[in-house]
């Protein structure tokens, strides 16, 4: 069902190196999950960060991509952030290193990507919006806050039924250094590595 180039990504990743103290915070996540899943209810996850350029965008990808992978077809993943810019070229590039298929549809000051892991379900749409905006739900959904501005100043998501804190470092700390590359594809691994983890718990 995944591409060829994403099964291999998805088997490199060591579930084992997850530190106790994350894991525990994303069994909170697989609990609700698994709430949603005993009441047949669909799974809609939120990912926000500031810009929605980076890290939300890598965490929608990567929990669509470890649905698919285990089998679990009620999952619907969004991303959004508390203001609009546009998905960074430096998110698209460590995607594609990661073995994704990356289609620009939309060319603009803000373009809409399709991100391809498979060669019969749907792509992932990925642009830059705020967390409410068409086409994220504004209603029963779980918000996962990737970073902690926006996790700090967006106290109350409107319409969310959880909210988690599931943070990461941003990787904008390397732009423009010899270490970009390397520090996109680490945290893009590891935001692989802990959806794989959620969906194999699920």
């Amino acid at each position: 069902m995944l591409l060829p180039t994403i099964t291999a990504y998805f088997d490199s990743l060591d579930i084992g190196t997850i530190p106790e103290a994350r894991r525990n915070v994303l069994d909170k996540v697989r609990d609700y999950i698994l709430e949603k899943s005993e009441q047949s209810a669909p799974v809609n996850l939120t990912f926000i960060c500031t810009h929605n350029s980076r890290r939300s965008i890598l965490g929608q990808v990567w929990a669509q991509v470890a649905s698919a992978k285990y089998g679990f077809p009620n999952l619907r993943a969004f991303s959004g952030g508390t203001e609009t810019t546009a998905c960074n070229p430096r998110t698209v590039a460590t995607l594609l290193r990661a073995g994704l298929e990356v289609n620009k549809t939309i060319g603009s000051e803000n373009p809409v990507y399709e991100i391809r892991y498979s060669e019969v379900l749907p792509p992932v749409v990925a642009f830059s919006k705020v967390y409410d905006e068409n086409p994220n739900p504004t209603h029963n959904f779980a918000a996962i806050m990737t970073c902690g501005h926006a996790d700090e100043n967006c106290p109350f998501i409107p319409g969310a039924e959880k909210r988690f804190a599931v943070t990461y470092t941003d990787p904008k700390e390397a732009d423009d250094t010899p270490a970009e590359a390397s520090t996109y594809d680490a945290r893009c691994r590891q935001i692989a590595t802990e959806m794989k983890y959620l969906f194999a718990k699920v």
